[in-house]
């Protein structure tokens, strides 16, 4: 009885009668094997980087506060000092534990008095006070929970007519600016790709302004990914008929 051929020959001069020439079979099968590492490869990527870059930014960040808070941390209150290892994120513990600290202090009479005191000596400085003041309108715009910036995800025509930019709400436009314009304005932020940190902002009139379903998480992501992550379209059918009605494009006066 003759074993079967196993060898490209043999397999060659099996297959004489077959619809497909043998080489090229051993060559398709060559190249599905090969592709079907690649995507093995490629899908190994997409479930490891984004866990791997997280845990890395995370180890950073810790190590980045420890190494800050650490020289500030008394010989005889830090417990590396008594550990044959190093404990990581004691620094960003010490931190967490002082923020609390000084918010549980400034809750009270004493706290809120050395708070003014303190505000009223940077205030007499000359370039500290602006610096300071912008700083904290900004936290307490953010921070404060009856704030509602960076709540609405939106559409507006920049940087002009016929391209749509997607931003965010900050607020109403109030002051000077809003006495100066006819409609009623709003403050609206154009973060940058693929750094949301740095941007523009506009004052648009409500009536340019398309608002969006989406959250502002899903906004966020699909800025920093460059629209590559897109979040669903969660309007209801009916609302899904409606477009931007196309507007002419303006014309530049000679």
């Amino acid at each position: 009885m003759d074993d079967a051929p196993t060898t490209e020959k043999g397999v060659a001069e099996a297959s004489v009668d077959g619809n497909t020439p043998a080489p090229k079979r051993v060559r398709s099968i060559r190249l599905g094997f090969v592709a079907r590492l690649r995507a093995y490869f490629f899908a190994g990527i997409l479930v490891t980087a984004p866990i791997g870059i997280t845990i890395y930014l995370a180890w950073l960040f810790i190590t980045v506060v420890d190494d800050w808070v650490r020289p500030f941390i008394p010989p005889a209150y830090n417990p590396e000092n008594y550990l044959r290892f190093s404990l990581p994120g004691i620094g960003l513990l010490v931190v967490l534990v002082g923020l609390t600290f000084i918010g549980a202090v400034t809750a009270n009479f004493l706290g809120r008095f050395f708070l003014r005191l303190s505000e009223r000596i940077l205030n007499r400085m000359p370039v500290i006070r602006s610096v300071y003041s912008a700083v904290k309108q900004i936290f307490e715009t953010v921070l404060a929970q009856q704030s509602g910036a960076f709540r609405e995800v939106v559409l507006v025509e920049y940087p002009r007519r016929g391209i749509w930019s997607l931003g965010f709400i900050t607020g109403t436009t109030q002051g000077e600016v809003q006495e100066l314009t006819e409609d009623e304005m709003l403050n609206v932020f154009v973060p940058t790709t693929p750094n949301p940190t740095s941007g523009f902002l506009l004052f648009v009139p409500q009536s340019e302004v398309v608002r969006l379903s989406m959250s502002v998480e899903e906004g966020i992501k699909m800025v920093v990914s460059g629209g590559i992550v897109t979040p669903p379209d969660r309007r209801p059918p009916e609302a899904r008929k409606h477009h931007i009605p196309a507007r002419a494009p303006d014309r530049v006066q000679s």
